[in-house]
């Protein structure tokens, strides 16, 4: 554990924590906002040991360039030179980001195909982690339609890759997505009632 410690103590996250906080305001469909996303998503991703400083400071801003473009201290150069991480930290976020083409935003299926077949592993690491506090927070959303899309999204495009990544965090997602489909059985048969 004492190596851990040192090895957390010299990685700096306080400038992207900085960046992230321009993510307060951004309501999340769980209520809250996108910046506890991100701190969350940097949680999960320390809960399993993964301490690899790029993945790190990328989980803190990696909804940023979605969410918050065009706010103040939202660009590439803004990001590059924060630190010697800056450049690697900015292509991880890029890499894990909707890419928009002629004003037409990656439709949804083939961005979750692209991260997980061709991204690079601390892309795929980040998606998993990402995809963990989102469907914890499925359970706190009362859009139905919704919760199942995203359940069907993760069963078909995170899912089948998942184990390969991490086989733990393929464990809590299984999970996660079987409570959460048992809650909406749950729902349906109260409604039914």
């Amino acid at each position: 554990m004492k190596n851990l410690e040192e090895y957390l103590s010299r990685i700096t996250l306080a400038p992207y924590i900085f960046r992230a906080m321009a993510l307060i305001g951004v309501r999340r469909r769980a209520g809250s906002n996108m910046f506890r996303h991100q701190i969350g998503t940097l949680g999960i991703l320390l809960d399993y040991k993964l301490i690899d400083p790029v993945l790190l400071k990328a989980s803190v801003i990696h909804d940023l360039f979605e969410d918050a473009a065009g706010l103040p201290g939202v660009s590439r150069d803004e990001i590059v030179c924060i630190d010697d991480d800056g450049p690697a930290v900015y292509d991880l976020v890029m890499e894990v980001t909707r890419q928009v083409v002629n004003g037409i935003r990656e439709p949804k299926a083939v961005f979750l195909t692209r991260i997980m077949e061709s991204g690079s592993f601390r892309a795929r690491v980040l998606k998993l982690a990402d995809r963990i506090s989102n469907i914890f927070s499925l359970g706190f959303v009362h859009d139905e339609a919704f919760v199942r899309k995203y359940l069907m999204e993760t069963r078909g495009f995170i899912l089948p890759y998942a184990k390969e990544i991490n086989e733990n965090m393929y464990q809590e997602l299984s999970d996660l997505v079987a409570d959460r489909e048992y809650m909406l059985k749950q729902r349906l048969e109260k409604d039914r009632a």
